[in-house]
């Protein structure tokens, strides 16, 4: 996941050594700096400041980051500290403390129960508790917003919007926490609570580039969401007059129940289209006449079978355009930090400018130097720095310099250690069988004999009461199918060696499993020999033991090429979209904090049913399939941690309508405004973005597992990472371009 880039700046203070050892200096240079409009020259004579720059250069590539920031040694210095892993774990845990305390704060969510029959008085923290760790936060993100404007020059942050936003949010979070104790905690809107999502946004670079994605796709689907609105509004003006009220009051319940009027005809057929009331909006009219199912049928088939799925195939169309172009300013700033730092290594070793004509390139040495240097995984050090070492001439031009970081671009290819060496024949034989595939396959095939053993068992004892189960069955199958799970890794383990065995990760979990089957098979065996009370009874032993065995069953996926594909695919979108669960989660928050601003505690518990101050609800109290006969109560805006699961129930739109006429009815119809606003925002929008990067992923892998071979399959990691799944769609930078951005450089005066 990229960090958050730091863009231009400027510097007026002189070289400071960073750590590195310095050898003996080539000949000095001079390069310009601009500080607040003047120029400023400071003296690279030290090697070792060109080596701490091409440090900071290539990680600035790794993690896609902009190399336009200050780049003498003691900025470097505060640089490489900033994003360091302490740095940035400890700002993302003061984050998620800080949007952690509306789970707490007034009303709080510190209850065992959300209904409000059964629920105990809220908790209420101290007046100056959460406020005193909300300033340990609003100090952290000071220090941090100074680190940042420090970094980048003043001029430059204030051409900068989102540091601007940050500055701007965090005053008002201060004033607002000043006005909460100056009025006791008694106050009932906490603004800053709404401002909170912005300090997850505007740490993370790849969140902020998925939110100006969203916010540039917007306009293109604007005509199919009009096109939307138009098949609503003509079909419900249509609905209102073939189902206007009659003379016969046996024939205008659907009049009564979905179409009295406007707003209650416009917010049936709205649910109609996302299905969440189908049949039953046209069960009343169906039951007078079959023709008028014709009506919900044309409805809902252009709606939601044509006009929701056009809009998906538009979402993804036009997000995907925007997100290929986010990414491809990703890999200009890949290319531009790796040209940046062999241009300071080059202009270093030369004493002059490394320009076509006088390049000499940068010697090995150097380059294996800075590598030991730079932070990067392990895997790729060694990638380069071995083909760096096959370099002969002892120097690397610019053109080499640039493929050596190309296997940053490059699949992982998982290296397992050789078999072991056995001296024995009949050793080696063995170790030939027990390391082909189909001591696999056989291990799978003993797996799915112990589920359907499991399987059988449950079946014919279903209905027997756990008293009356036959304990000791279960323990015979369990006993003789965890033996033959030893038996087999075991042999495993011979075949491979242990190395080779854990290099793996399909060994590992079978492994796993297999030695936790094995410790409490022997604690059933050494506890329940004594008759003294135990603190699980046998039947709860062993069936903790067939629920591991059934969760040792997912060994099977990674042997089924397309299952593997389907898991890996959701392990990539869990582990290299979590942009787009950031957005997810602001969302979630701001709806949730404007949801208790307006509807907390407007549905009171049933035994305060006299507080009620409309009195048409009490026609609709028990009715069915409303709030109040469905037993909803949990689900309410009472507090946090109930308004999220509330949201997350209208997200899915399976029967969002209850909510919708209840809170229509407690409170007032304009509520229902709230409630479209969240389905658009989350079930219409984020989902199908979602859905968009389910397909772009899934499709990536699967055009690359049959380009593969099994072999490469099974030994190569494919990372789907935002980056990899469009590189074949981005366009390389050109040399211009490259030495343009780096001319444009503040803080480095490169000269042609």
């Amino acid at each position: 996941m990229e960090t958050e880039p730091l863009l231009t700046g400027s510097t007026d203070q002189r070289s400071v050594d960073y750590g590195f050892r310095s050898g003996n200096p080539p000949k000095a240079r001079r390069l310009s700096y601009s500080a607040t409009g003047h120029s400023c020259y400071v003296d690279w004579g030290d090697e070792a400041l060109s080596i701490q720059q091409a440090v900071v250069f290539i990680e600035d590539a790794i993690q896609y980051r902009s190399i336009n920031h200050r780049v003498d040694s003691r900025s470097l210095w505060l640089y490489r500290w900033y994003y360091s892993r302490i740095y940035q774990w400890g700002l993302g845990a003061v984050i998620a403390l800080i949007l952690a305390l509306a789970f707490i704060e007034k009303p709080s969510s510190l209850t065992a129960t959300s209904d409000p029959r059964y629920k105990l008085p809220h908790w209420e923290p101290p007046c100056g508790l959460t406020e005193s760790i909300e300033m340990v936060c609003f100090m952290v993100f000071a220090l941090d917003l100074t680190l940042k404007i420090y970094l980048i020059g003043w001029d430059e942050f204030r051409k900068n919007k989102w540091l601007i936003g940050y500055m701007v949010v965090l005053a008002g979070s201060v004033i607002d926490w000043t006005l909460s104790l100056s009025m006791f905690c008694e106050e009932h809107l906490r603004i800053r609570r709404l401002l909170r999502p912005f300090f997850l946004l505007q740490n993370s670079s790849l969140m902020k580039k998925t939110l100006k994605c969203i916010k540039r796709t917007l306009p293109e689907i604007a005509s199919v969401i009009l096109l939307l609105a138009l098949h609503l509004c003509l079909f419900t003006m249509f609905g209102m007059l073939l189902f206007s009220k009659g003379e016969d009051p046996e024939k205008n319940e659907e009049w009564r129940i979905y179409f009295r009027n406007f707003p209650q005809s416009l917010t049936s057929l709205l649910v109609l289209l996302t299905t969440a009331n189908n049949p039953d909006v046209m069960i009343p009219a169906y039951s007078l006449n079959r023709g008028y199912s014709i009506f919900f049928i044309l409805f809902s088939g252009f709606g939601t079978y044509f006009l929701m799925n056009l809009l998906t195939a538009i979402i993804y169309n036009q997000f995907r355009g925007y997100l290929l172009m986010s990414v491809q300013t990703s890999i200009l700033r890949r290319r531009l930090g790796i040209r940046a730092a062999f241009e300071v290594l080059c202009s270093s070793a030369q004493g002059a400018s490394c320009s076509a004509e006088n390049e000499t390139g940068v010697k090995v040495e150097t380059v294996l130097q800075v590598m030991r240097l730079v932070q990067m995984k392990s895997y790729y050090r060694r990638a380069v720095v071995t083909k760096a070492q096959q370099l002969s001439g002892g120097s690397i031009t610019r053109e080499a310099f640039q493929i050596l970081f190309d296997e940053l671009d490059k699949d992982r290819i998982e290296e397992h250690p050789p078999l072991p060496e056995y001296s024995s024949p009949f050793l080696q034989k063995l170790q030939f069988i027990f390391s082909h595939y189909y001591v696999t396959v056989v291990g799978n095939l003993i797996a799915l004999a112990n589920m359907l053993c499991i399987c059988v068992l449950l079946l014919v004892e279903s209905d027997k009461p756990v008293s009356e189960r036959d304990d000791y069955v279960f323990e015979v199958v369990n006993c003789f199918f965890i033996v033959l799970y030893l038996l087999e890794m075991l042999l495993k383990i011979f075949a491979f060696g242990w190395r080779g065995y854990v290099s793996y990760r399909n060994n590992i979990f079978d492994g796993l499993m297999t030695i936790i089957l094995l410790v409490l098979q022997i604690s059933i065996f050494s506890t329940y020999k004594y008759p003294y009370p135990h603190w699980l009874s046998l039947w709860e032993m062993v069936r903790l033991v067939n629920m591991l065995i059934i969760f040792r069953f997912l060994r099977v996926i990674p042997t089924i090429k397309l299952m593997s594909l389907v898991a890996s695919t959701l392990v990539d979108l869990v582990k290299n979209l979590r942009a787009f669960a950031g957005i997810l989660v602001v969302v979630y928050y701001i709806f949730a904090v404007l949801g208790i601003w307006l509807f907390e505690g407007a549905i009171p518990a049933p035994g305060n049913a006299s507080l009620i101050t409309n009195s048409s609800t009490a026609n609709f109290s028990m009715e069915c399939g409303t709030y109040e006969q469905l037993g909803y109560w949990p689900n309410n805006f009472d507090d946090f941690a109930s308004t999220l699961v509330l949201l997350y129930n209208i997200m899915v739109v399976n029967n969002w309508q209850v909510f919708i006429d209840a809170y229509s009815r407690y409170t007032t119809r304009w509520s229902m405004l709230y409630f479209v606003s969240w389905w658009l925002t989350s079930s219409v929008m984020w989902v199908n973005l979602f859905v968009a990067l389910i397909l772009e992923s899934f499709i990536y892998k699967w055009d690359r597992s049959h380009t593969s071979s099994a072999s490469e399959m099974e030994n190569t990691r494919l990372q789907t990472t935002v980056q990899l799944m469009f590189r074949e769609h981005i366009q390389e930078p050109t040399e211009e371009e490259l030495m343009s951005q780096l001319h444009q450089h503040p803080h480095l005066n490169i000269n042609q």
